[in-house]
Formats: structure tokens, C-alpha cells, sequence
């Protein structure tokens, strides 16, 4: 494998639905014979997609099918795909949490999980208890894990409750320690589920730090699934693209995100209106987004389609909009008068367009609200509220500006000079 410490071929697992059983006594058979001639199993042959979009004739369900990948070492890779795509299914298989139906795992170094809150704990055991616990499990000796101890008590933040039992921990609590534990106990392999979402947005962004920190300082592995587009980007270089129990793409995580957007989400957020015979009204506003599904990436050009119309000749009109988050907060305001564009001097229908060369609103949700106004001060024609909705991704510019969710709503170019004295 050389420099490869997970190598996944032909991977596939097969769920039966329904109640928990092993099924009937006339499968078990059918499956011990064809078992005894070397056949598959015959309700392979019968499993159907994992679509949960449609209604299936099977009750047999491929929850991954042939997946192939391999995972260099110090390697941070991304999962990401919808709900229900296999992404967990697959983390549990790596983890040995359940067996495939087929195919083969290679994973060489020892392997540390969090694939949901409390996994690896016993309730009944102190926080003390259950980090020697963990320890142990992956093979490390006493005085290893209490020369670790300190640190991972002082990133989970729980000292005050190291010695009770976890059953009593909150599931914010319960992540933090279960973190501090899989990071710091020095795996070569670290698996992440999108349990992380959990935990408060001080506490994701130690995480983050923590597991950029174990692969380019210790040249540890880190599988990281995460609904979170910008954690993903900021984070990993190449990623897996999960869909119905398939690998559907795997490549750069910029590519990955345009793929997976590109079919996430289909129809666009468009606002369309009917003209007003008698008064001067918004009939169409579209945002032109850099990315599929009106997802935009933060620095990337935008441009945004008004369609004005009015029964009469107007003069000294304006239009105008902004950019609100979601607190419904102006974060930008645009607008152009009738001096500088000749607009509506005419009854009919007018286009106009802006273009912003470089959006530099930060990560989050957006709407916009349009006016279309006579001179200032003068009579409103028209006010539209929370349409085309948009959200803006920070691709790979987190290593640039090293800046965080929730820190700033705008992202400004800067430069600093220093003079010596």
C-alpha cells in the first residue's frame, strides 16, 4: 500500500427493510445452499438503490454499492452528499462498527471513530474512566494516556465534571471529550461524522484547528463528513461525493462542492410578478450566482436581473436593492437613478442589470429587497421583500483570510505597511 493507509475496493452493503430479523427460515436456507455451491447470495440479486425518492418492489436495499477509493497518509479528506446518501454507512464499515456484504477494506495504523454522540462511551464510567477507556482500546499503554490527559481535559473544557459519570453529561459535553479523546490519544487514522454539529461555534472551529494540526504537524489521516460546504472547503483538498449508495465523484473538493450543488438543488429562485396596469411595478428579479442550485462563492462575480414595468412615462425614477442575511439585516445597498441610466421615461418593460465584480459577503444565507422609487423623496411604486434567496460559500479562501463563520458579514481585500522607527 505504501504511502496508502486506507484502500477501499468493491465495497457494498446490503440492508434488509423492515422489522429487525434475519429474515425467514426459507432464506436462511436459500442462503446456506447457494453458500455450500459458491454462488452470491441470491437476494443480492434483488436489492435495489438506496433512493428514498421513490417507492421500491424490493425489500432489500444496497445502502453503498462498489465503492473504490484510496486514502494517502496525512491526507484530510471530505465526505459530503444528501441525507441518506451512505456517508455514515460508509464511516461505519471503516470504523468495523458492521461488516460489508462485499468487497474489501485495507486500512493500516490504528483507527479512532466519532460517528455519533456517545460512541465508544459507557454511561455508567466517569469521564476519567472512559478516556483510559478509549486509550486502551486503541492499543495505548497507561502512562501514554494519563501523559495525555491534561491536554485533553483542558480542549474539552470539562474539568469541573471529569469524575462523573457521562451518563449525566450533556450531548455537548459528550462530544467535546469524545473529540478530545480521538484526537489526542494519537491515532493514525481519524474518522469524524457530522457530529461536530453538535457543539458550539467556538468549540467547531478548536475541532478544525485540532484536525488541520494532526495531519500537516503529525501527518495523521482524517476522514471528515460534514453538511458544512466552507469547513469542508477550508479544510480538506480532495473529496468523495456520495448519492443514493454510490461514489459518484471523488476529486479536488472545489469540484466535488460544483458537482454536488449542481444536482442538490435543481430549480432556480427566480421572482416573477404580473404587470400592474395601473401603477409602475417589479415584474422579474433573478440572481446570476457562480455556483449551481443559487450558491455563490465569496469573491466571484455576480449579476442581478431587474425587470421593471410601467402604464405611463415616469421621470426621475430609481431602483434600487439590498442584500439582507438572515436577521434580515441590509448587509449591502446598490441603486441607480434615472441621471445616470435613462430608465422608464417611456411606457413598457425595462431590463436593467447590476453586476458586482467581486461579492465580498462573507459564508451564510442571503434575500433581496427591491425598490423601485420616483425621485427621492418622492412616491414609492413598488416594494419586494425576502425573494431569491441565495447562499454564499467561502471555497478555499478560508486559507487566505483565515477568518471564521459568524465573525464578519463582509470580506474586504487588505494590505498593512509597517515603518521602522
Amino acid at each position: 500500500m505504501s504511502d496508502t493507509v486506507i484502500r477501499v475496493e468493491n465495497l457494498s452493503k446490503l440492508y434488509q427493510l423492515g422489522e429487525i430479523s434475519t429474515g425467514t427460515l426459507s432464506r436462511d436456507l436459500h442462503r446456506w445452499w447457494a453458500q455450500v455451491r459458491g454462488k452470491d447470495d441470491p437476494f443480492r440479486k434483488i436489492g435495489q438503490a438506496n433512493d428514498r425518492s421513490v417507492k421500491g418492489t424490493s425489500d432489500f436495499v444496497w445502502a453503498l454499492q462498489d465503492i473504490n477509493f484510496d486514502v494517502k497518509q496525512g491526507e484530510i479528506l471530505g465526505i459530503i452528499g444528501r441525507n441518506g446518501a451512505g456517508k455514515s454507512t460508509l464511516l461505519k464499515l471503516l470504523s468495523r462498527v458492521t461488516k460489508p456484504t462485499t468487497g474489501r477494506i485495507r486500512v493500516k495504523g490504528r483507527m479512532a471513530s466519532l460517528l455519533e454522540v456517545g460512541t465508544g462511551f459507557h454511561p455508567e464510567l466517569t469521564g476519567r474512566e472512559n478516556i483510559f477507556l478509549n486509550g486502551a482500546i486503541l492499543g495505548m499503554r497507561k502512562a501514554e494516556i494519563q501523559a495525555k490527559l491534561d491536554e485533553i481535559v483542558d480542549f474539552a473544557g470539562v474539568e469541573r465534571y471529569l469524575d462523573t459519570p457521562v451518563k449525566r453529561y450533556s450531548s455537548g459535553m459528550y462530544v467535546r471529550l469524545a473529540f478530545a479523546v480521538a484526537a489526542h490519544l494519537e491515532p493514525e487514522i481519524l474518522v469524524i461524522d457530522e457530529v461536530l454539529a453538535v457543539g458550539d461555534a467556538e468549540f467547531q472551529k478548536k475541532c478544525l484547528g485540532k484536525m488541520k494540526d494532526v495531519s500537516e504537524k503529525d501527518g495523521r489521516t482524517v476522514l471528515f463528513v460534514s453538511h458544512d460546504l466552507s469547513a469542508i472547503s477550508s479544510l480538506t483538498n480532495m473529496s468523495l461525493l456520495m448519492n443514493n449508495g454510490k461514489l459518484k465523484y471523488q476529486g479536488p473538493t472545489s469540484k466535488t462542492i460544483a458537482n454536488y450543488l449542481s444536482n442538490h438543488i435543481g430549480k432556480e429562485y427566480v421572482y416573477a410578478a404580473f404587470p400592474n396596469p395601473s401603477k409602475p411595478s417589479v415584474t422579474g428579479v433573478e440572481v446570476k450566482t457562480s455556483l449551481p442550485g443559487n450558491h455563490h462563492a465569496c469573491l466571484e462575480p455576480m449579476r442581478i436581473i431587474f425587470k421593471l414595468h410601467t402604464p405611463f412615462p415616469l421621470r426621475g425614477a430609481c431602483l434600487s436593492f439590498q442584500i439582507l442575511n438572515f436577521k434580515q439585516q441590509p448587509i449591502n445597498h446598490l441603486w441607480v437613478f434615472d441621471s445616470e441610466i435613462p430608465m422608464c421615461r417611456e411606457a413598457g418593460i425595462y431590463q436593467l442589470s447590476c453586476r458586482i465584480p467581486k461579492l465580498r459577503t462573507y459564508m451564510g444565507e442571503y434575500t433581496v429587497k427591491v425598490y423601485f422609487t420616483g425621485p427621492p423623496g418622492g412616491e414609492v411604486y413598488d416594494i419586494v421583500e425576502n425573494i431569491c434567496p441565495f447562499t454564499v460559500e467561502v471555497l478555499d479562501l478560508s486559507r487566505e483570510y483565515a477568518w471564521q463563520e459568524e465573525t464578519c458579514t463582509y470580506l474586504e481585500d487588505f494590505s498593512w505597511e509597517i515603518d521602522k522607527i
